[in-house]
């Protein structure tokens, strides 16, 4: 199974930049939103960052438990990439 992966990233940001060549190398597919374009998912992401516009933020999985991503280092993402299943299916339910 794979796992959803969302984006949120911005115009002119190196590291989202960076990080969509890093999934497109690993082949795993996501999808992309510009938060430049988007006043709704920029307050998405400001709300999830407590306050800060960061990019790239990820949100990995579907329903109600997701892991979130802050400007992740290529090492970090792939470590939670290898993972995220597991962690996912061991989250507490509400």
């Amino acid at each position: 199974m794979t796992l959803p992966i969302t984006l949120y990233g911005s115009t002119h940001c190196d590291d989202t930049e960076r990080t969509r060549h890093h999934l497109q190398t690993l082949g795993v597919p996501f999808t992309e939103v510009n938060i430049d374009h988007d006043l709704a998912t920029e307050q998405f992401v400001i709300v999830i960052n407590r306050g800060y516009r960061s990019t790239p933020t990820l949100v990995i999985g579907n329903g109600k438990t997701k892991l979130i991503l802050t400007e992740p280092t290529d090492d970090e993402l792939s470590r939670v990439l290898a993972q995220a299943e597991t962690i996912l299916q061991l989250a507490p339910t509400p």
